[in-house]
């Protein structure tokens, strides 16, 4: 079942094209019933029975629900809210420099993360 979620987001990474930093390595992989893309080994988007759902800073996801682009990513209907994830709408998916900006603001902000983390000593 998850074969041709992976096959439509490989396309889609393909068409959209997101220009990423020196040193992002982006894969896609098999995620539950869907396909994950991850950016250095940190997943920054999904695509699911449930939508194309995109990992985004608190602003953005804001942004994003306030002007009715997306909704909060729930993998199942009783399920916890992912809260670093919304889940765009069709109409801005049917915008190719849409999901390309809100790609390259999803694998920044993935990475981003990842390193401002704390190590342990």
């Amino acid at each position: 079942m998850a074969a041709p979620y992976l096959e439509r987001l490989a396309t889609m990474l393909r068409e959209v094209g997101p220009k990423t930093s020196c040193g992002v390595r982006l894969q896609c992989k098999h995620f539950f019933s869907g396909a994950a893309l991850y950016a250095n080994g940190t997943i920054c988007a999904s695509l699911t029975p449930v939508g194309f759902a995109v990992k985004l800073s608190q602003e953005s996801r804001a942004g994003l629900l306030r002007e009715r682009q997306g909704k909060p990513l729930r993998y199942f209907e009783r399920g916890p809210i992912k809260k670093e994830y919304v889940v765009l709408s069709a109409a801005t998916l049917s915008e190719p420099e849409a999901i390309r900006v809100l790609l390259q603001e999803s694998i920044r902000y993935a990475t981003r993360s990842k390193q401002s983390r704390p190590t342990r000593p």
